[in-house]
């Protein structure tokens, strides 16, 4: 069918015509999924005989194709596929191809959040301070994108200060119905994305599916291949009831992590329904999707609504794009029924009005607190007690991160308590660090308006960068007499508005990582320490002499509404992206703009990667590998790779000096992922991490079977060379961040296979594309492989050609003392596709491969 919206002729497919009256029984993900397989797909046969089946049976474990309407990717992740891609065109033209057929064929889009640090704070000058310190820092790996802007037809990058990626994305980029040029024709179609980020399905809060992939799997769809999965179970999450007084959206998104935690979600979809989605707004509906990989989902939907049209105008998009979402979106059968019941593989109900204020931590975000249990969560400090900073003090209280920017309601509040404790005398404690960072670069605009931003920059929550910063590591240093402290055996905390709060993520020298609301957040830098009950105990003494409590400070529901009626102005939003796309030290930026990328052999952050080759290293029929490290449970992305500050006298420290990088200044890890070498001697050296294969190994070491040397991994697995390593590992392998530097870690280490009792979705797509074999096997059997010991070997027989899916793989112990040990174990593989890839040795020598004219 056709359908003249804006004056232009546009074709539409008929979603409840094609799908007829199964359609009320699907889930809207669903309904999402088959209109892209229809229109993608319809003269694949196997595809319409899967849909066929799925329709009949209301059911299906069948492999579709998806093909996203665009792709988001941030300079932290986008710097090594880009680096990839640069590799790979030098590899097409070496074997007598055209590097220029190695472009993206979708559109691309590259936020530039994750660079900036927060090496000033507290003043209003901060921002422009770090603006300057990250360019400075990163002028090479921006150089790189930029040149990938001009060499790439359908790759833009946005300039530092432009937004989080998923900020950005809500308020700038998404569109909810787009329209697509395909096969000469111009179709109305669902807004689709994945993004190299976890919290990429932050923007289904706006009815727009999308879901976070690896790097790896990001630069096969770029290129054309569609994303293969299994038709998703869906978990249906009924919402009923209100949220009540005081309670915010990141309240709400902490308690659905906790009981969804509980539930199977291994590559499911969850999708909330009922009458509670329809009192949510698109902002409290965005944070709670941003946690879906908090929660172990692959993605959490909220289906379109008015909500959707009133987030849409506020944020200043135009009439005729509102009213063509909506009448799309009715016409389609995409428009959300709240008396509707999809038939879902299981429902999980949650009353709005039993969500109370509550924290979570302190290491992970699904460990739910009520306020009055932190204190029992503060580890004990070490040594003599301080006598100016207490036990448990604060050591960063930071307003950060997309999740808990973005909704408007969340900084009004903040910027109300910041307000009435300005009035009552209170200032923040001085061994506190402060931050503000929203995901938006209108946030200043808004807050200024409202008369609440003098009161934030009074207590030290000046405006440091719009980017993630303190979510994702970039903290910066903290104040000198904390450090010391620190140093002293002190055990402080960070107390954040982000999503994760691994050991060591947010700083090195804080475990314990508190996840909170904004408002709570500045409550919490004016109390100072966590000790004791904020809820109960006095924040403080005002100028009268008499205890300020946190009831006295918390904005009621109706002053911030009072205050967004009075300083929103959706001219704003888009007005601030306008200015900040404009960035004068970004047009100035001198970039290339060949075919090729000019590499500098003299660079410490880009190096063509040694698996971005025509070299493929294939899974071999039969193995017999060496354990290189055995692990426990909950071992994220984060312990494999690390984001944060690289530190002095570290192995990869060590390589940058050697290589003329100035000592005082190394950066951060996420920034020289560009860089392999300094990669690779970072692998594992989170100090969380224990390695079970020796007693008291340092974080980020083995011991080399064959010498009994205890070595660094990277050095161990040169001495190892072409012999296969294995890692083996517990539940929930691979959790955390969509990091594919996590995979091709292992790759640079030797690893040829990971057995583990569970993976993380994104981190074992990463292995795959990498040509790594992830064998899942029962939990007691991981348990029992805890007491592999150096010499021990792991004996893995499989042709790949002829695995299948989810299929039995033939494992054996070979211990050191003779005895073999037959262990139970399946291929951690869920499609067809997915097996080519092992079979064809990954996915960067394929391409390669391929495009030079060899395949």
């Amino acid at each position: 069918m056709t359908a003249d919206i804006a004056e232009a002729p546009l074709r539409t497919l008929d979603l409840p015509a094609a799908i007829g009256p199964a359609m009320t029984g699907l889930p809207w993900v669903h309904r999402i999924l088959i209109e892209n397989l229809l229109r993608r797909s319809a003269g694949d046969r196997a595809a319409m005989a899967t849909l066929a089946a799925w329709l009949r049976d209301g059911r299906s474990d069948a492999e579709i194709p998806f093909y996203p309407a665009r792709i988001m990717m941030h300079d932290t992740t986008c710097v090594p596929a880009l680096v990839d891609l640069a590799a790979a065109r030098d590899g097409v033209a070496a074997a007598g191809g055209d590097p220029r057929a190695l472009d993206p064929v979708i559109r691309v889009d590259v936020s530039t959040d994750h660079s900036i640090a927060v090496d000033h704070f507290g003043t209003p000058d901060a921002m422009r301070l770090n603006l300057a310190r990250e360019a400075g820092r990163n002028a090479e790996r921006f150089r790189l994108m930029k040149w990938a802007s001009q060499a790439m037809a359908n790759l833009t990058v946005h300039p530092p200060g432009t937004g989080i990626m998923h900020t950005l994305n809500l308020e700038r980029l998404a569109t909810v119905v787009t329209v697509e040029q395909h096969d000469g024709e111009h179709w109305l179609i669902p807004d689709t994305l994945i993004g190299t980020d976890s919290h990429t399905p932050m923007v289904n809060g706006i009815g727009v599916l999308a879901w976070g992939v690896g790097g790896l799997e990001a630069e096969a769809a770029m290129l054309g291949a569609p994303v293969m999965l299994r038709v998703p179970g869906v978990v249906g999450v009924r919402l009923t009831g209100q949220l009540r007084e005081g309670v915010f959206a990141t309240d709400l998104a902490l308690a659905v992590t906790h009981i969804l935690r509980q539930v199977d979600l291994a590559s499911r979809f969850v999708e909330f329904f009922g009458p509670g989605v329809g009192t949510l707004s698109a902002g409290e509906r965005a944070v709670v999707a941003n946690m879906a990989p908090e929660y172990g989902a692959t993605t959490g939907y909220f289906p379109i609504d008015i909500r959707t049209i009133d987030y849409l105008v506020a944020t200043g998009r135009s009439p005729e794009a509102t009213e063509r979402v909506r009448t799309y979106a009715r016409a389609q059968g995409l428009w959300f029924d709240p008396q509707a019941t999809p038939d879902y593989d299981r429902i999980v109900d949650i009353d709005l009005g039993a969500i109370q204020p509550s924290v979570a931590g302190p290491s992970r975000p699904q460990d739910l607190l009520a306020l009055e249990e932190i204190a029992g969560k503060v580890p004990p400090s070490i040594g003599a007690p301080d006598p100016t900073i207490p036990h448990g003090a604060v050591a960063i209280a930071a307003i950060t991160s997309c999740t808990n920017t973005s909704d408007p309601r969340l900084l009004i509040a903040a910027g109300l308590l910041a307000q009435k404790a300005r009035r009552a005398g209170l200032s923040v404690k001085p061994w506190v660090k402060t931050s503000l960072a929203p995901g938006s670069p209108s946030a200043a605009a808004l807050l200024r308006r409202a008369g609440l931003l003098d009161s934030l920059e009074a207590l030290g929550f000046a405006i440091v960068g719009i980017g993630c910063t303190t979510c994702i590591g970039n903290s910066g240093p903290l104040v000198p007499a904390m450090a010391e402290a620190v140093g002293r055996g002190l055990s402080p905390v960070a107390i954040l508005s982000g999503n994760r709060n691994f050991p060591g993520r947010v700083h090195p020298q804080v475990e314990a990582s508190f996840l909170a609301s904004p408002p709570l957040v500045v409550a919490f830098a004016l109390h100072g320490d966590a000790t004791g009950d904020i809820a109960r105990d006095p924040i403080g003494l005002g100028t009268d002499g008499n205890p300020v409590h946190l009831a006295d400070l918390w904005p009621t529901g109706g002053e911030i509404d009072a205050v967004l009626a009075r300083a929103a102005d959706p001219a704003d939003v888009q007005r601030a992206f306008d200015t900040a796309e404009e960035s004068p030290a970004w047009r100035d930026l001198d970039a290339p703009s060949d075919p090729l990328f000019a590499w500098d052999p003299a660079s410490t952050y880009l190096r063509p990667p040694p698996f971005a080759s025509v070299d493929a290293r294939r899974v071999s029929q039969a193995m017999l590998a060496h354990p290189l490290l055995v692990l426990g449970d909950d071992i994220t992305t984060d312990h494999i790779s690390p984001a944060g500050a690289i530190p002095r006298g570290s192995d990869a420290a060590r390589w940058l000096v050697e290589h003329g990088a100035d000592p005082a200044d190394l950066n951060v890890f996420s920034s020289r992922r560009g860089n392999w070498e300094v990669m690779v001697r970072g692998l594992f050296t989170n100090p969380a991490v224990r390695n079970l294969l020796g007693e008291e190994l340092p974080a980020g070491w083995t011991i080399h079977a064959p010498s009994g040397t205890r070595l660094p991994l990277w050095e161990a697995a040169r001495l190892y060379g072409d012999t296969p390593l294995a890692i083996v590992a517990g539940d929930r392998y691979g959790m955390g961040s969509s990091r594919d530097w996590a995979a091709k870690g292992a790759w640079l280490l030797g690893v040829r296979a990971v057995i583990a009792s569970s993976f993380e979705r994104i981190h074992r797509s990463n292995l795959i594309n990498l040509a790594i074999l992830p064998i899942e096997v029962p939990r007691e059997t991981a348990l029992a492989l805890r007491t592999l010991r150096p010499g021990d070997r792991i004996a893995i027989d499989v042709d790949v050609a002829d695995l299948d899916p989810r299929g039995p793989v033939s494992v054996s112990v070979y211990r050191a003392d003779g005895s073999i040990e037959p262990i139970p174990a399946r291929a951690a593989i869920e499609t067809m596709s997915e097996v080519a890839m092992l079979a064809g040795g990954g996915l960067l020598p394929e391409i390669v491969t391929r495009l030079s004219g060899r395949g």
